[in-house]
């Protein structure tokens, strides 16, 4: 299956839904994923620089897009930090790479967590839903024999709903595994 098959289906099943669930008057009221952004907050790196370029590697491969390093805004002594040095890495997926990201997310990872029952229903009040994994080995892409580091990161799922009740009926279609 490919994106376009997710982003066809969103069109044709998920906006008439949410339009009957709704109310809504218009299409363009139904609410939108508009991005999903992946960060990894690397806290380790102060001391050894390879871990960051290692975290882009894996969440380049894990997304298809190139990873960036997210840099410290100021001096905090107490964590040996100094301002512009690299802390974490980031990805902010849209379009296309954004619903092929999300389908192998949702057929593919999310089912190899062990002990899964679901994942927290609790959005943001804006209708945006964070998701936080413990450990970046449940995707496929990445090789368990060649890591030195169990990561996690947290996926955002920023959508266009206004209230976090059509967030969470957004992400439901789309097939996340809400608890509830």
């Amino acid at each position: 299956m490919s994106s376009t098959t997710l982003k066809k289906d969103y069109t044709e099943r998920i906006v008439p839904a949410l339009e009957k669930e709704f109310n809504y008057s218009s299409v363009m009221q139904v609410p939108r994923l508009t991005k999903i952004v992946i960060n990894q907050g690397l806290g380790d790196a102060t001391a050894d620089k390879k871990i960051i370029e290692t975290a882009i590697n894996e969440l380049t491969a894990i997304t298809g897009q190139k990873a960036v390093a997210t840099l410290s805004k100021k001096d905090i002594s107490n964590f040996k930090v100094r301002k512009k040095m690299p802390i974490g890495v980031r990805v902010t997926l849209r379009r296309e790479r954004m619903y092929e990201f999300l389908e192998r997310l949702v057929r593919i990872a999310l089912p190899r967590i062990r002990d899964f029952k679901g994942i927290e229903s609790k959005l943001d009040g804006r209708g945006n839903y964070t998701l936080g994994i413990t450990e970046q080995i449940i995707f496929p892409e990445i090789n368990i024999d060649s890591i030195s580091k169990l990561m996690g990161m947290n996926i955002t799922f920023v959508t266009t709903a206004k209230t976090d009740e059509e967030g969470f009926a957004l992400l439901k279609q789309f097939g996340l595994p809400f608890k509830r």
